[in-house]
């Protein structure tokens, strides 16, 4: 039962990991407003420069959601590694185990990449007084 509950804490972590690496255009405008350390519209010029790709930075966001979904590969090739299944033999005989975790993990990081970036750290900059009314999704 505690090797159950480590297993779930590691796949935890990663999906979080993951989740902050694949908002990295909105939540470094949040922290700084947070923070005090950045004004309101600085952090909202930030924000659309990364998210927007404004100024020749249109790479950003693609590799930044490449970023993550490269570190849920590593991470769960890791944990299976972890937890014994480290041929494709291995995995042909716990198939089952391997498709149904990694399912379970790549759904939920996407959801909660899709909750933290356009519900939270919305919510959140709103209330900072970043002009983010116009990206909730439930105003289109």
């Amino acid at each position: 039962m505690e090797n159950e509950g480590k297993n779930v804490k590691s796949l935890i972590k990663l999906i979080s990991t993951s989740t902050i690496i694949a908002s990295m255009c909105c939540l470094p405008s949040v922290v700084l407003v947070l923070f005090g350390l950045a004004s309101v519209s600085s952090a909202a010029a930030l924000s659309n420069t990364l998210y927007w790709g404004e100024g020749g930075y249109e790479w950003f966001r693609p590799t930044m959601l490449a970023i993550a979904s490269m570190s849920v590969i590593v991470g769960l090739f890791l944990y299976f590694r972890n937890r014994g299944i480290c041929s494709f033999d291995d995995v042909k005989r716990q198939r089952k185990k391997v498709i149904n975790t990694s399912l379970a993990v790549l759904i939920t990081a996407y959801l909660s990449y899709l909750l933290f970036n356009y519900v939270i750290l919305t919510e959140v900059g709103i209330m900072l007084g970043l002009d983010w009314e116009s990206s909730r999704f439930w105003n289109k």
